[in-house]
């Protein structure tokens, strides 16, 4: 059970995940069965949206982008029988993610369906942390606009961010399957409030993306370390943001975003993470 490895091999496994090792790999580097690897990774991913959820409040953010990433749970949604397989728990797995474009914290953040009540849930949440009225960028995703308004009640400016790609040409082998063509343009539009258009952008949260990919692996394209539940899946997201937020310095800020946002004063160590899993 993981609650019974010596403490610095807690700390080597919860180590290589967040720097994006298979469990599989973990295993093999650390002699540690991967399903008591599997155990740790959700106690810890656990208490870390419970750390999260503690701690990251009254957050004086002044721009937010917001965005989802996708991945799945078991099987791609194509191969979902919904006569057989639970569709709530299945399929699809979207996380929304929240940025400060100014410290790169991210406030918050949700996995689950790209539905109506995901975005509900996850736009309250992000509001519920903030003290300022923020100004928000997101892409053209059509329920962003509707859960802002009635979440902020119209004290936010909001404005979309809605880029055009062009065509692969003809021959290259790769038609925009696996990375999108050159952009050609971007269109900004203020939606609510009185957006600053000028740093209205989505290029910090985008950026995030790639980030969550190369940090955790079973968001990693083209692999077959995907999770198999949902638990696994949201324990994996929560352990990577606090990684990002407390332990990770960030090389232009020179501290982590958590520190540069007022959350904390010092560079958190994944040692502290698992020790506020065994508390």
């Amino acid at each position: 059970m993981a609650n019974v490895l010596p403490r610095d091999k807690q700390i080597q496994i919860i180590s290589a995940l967040v720097e994006g090792v298979s469990i599989r790999s973990i295993e093999r580097m650390t002699g540690v069965h991967r399903d008591t690897i599997m155990r740790l990774m959700v106690k810890v991913g656990q208490a870390c949206e419970a750390l999260h959820n503690k701690i990251m409040c009254e957050l004086p953010c002044e721009a937010i982008e917001i965005d989802e990433i996708w991945g799945f749970v078991a099987k791609k949604q194509r191969n979902v029988d919904p006569t057989k397989d639970n569709v709530s728990v299945v399929g699809d797995a979207w996380t929304f993610v929240a940025i400060d474009a100014d410290t790169k914290l991210i406030p918050a953040f949700r996995t689950g369906k790209r539905d109506a009540e995901n975005t509900r849930l996850f736009i309250q949440d992000l509001a519920s942390r903030l003290t300022n009225r923020v100004q928000i960028s997101s892409d053209a995703f059509a329920l962003y606009a509707r859960e802002i308004d009635a979440t902020f009640d119209s004290a936010v400016d909001y404005a979309t961010v809605v880029k055009t790609y062009e065509n692969d040409p003809m021959g290259t082998g790769n038609n925009g399957k696996y990375s999108p063509g050159r952009v050609t343009s971007i269109e900004k539009t203020a939606k609510i409030g009185s957006p600053d258009l000028e740093t209205t952008s989505t290029s910090y949260v985008e950026r995030q993306n790639l980030t969550i990919r190369m940090s955790n692996r079973r968001m990693t394209r083209l692999t077959n370390a995907f999770s198999k539940k949902l638990e696994n899946h949201k324990a994996a997201m929560a352990l990577h943001f606090a990684n990002y937020n407390l332990c990770r310095v960030h090389r232009t800020l020179r501290v982590t975003p958590a520190m540069a946002a007022g959350v904390t004063d010092t560079v958190w160590t994944v040692a502290n993470l698992v020790d506020v899993a065994n508390q």
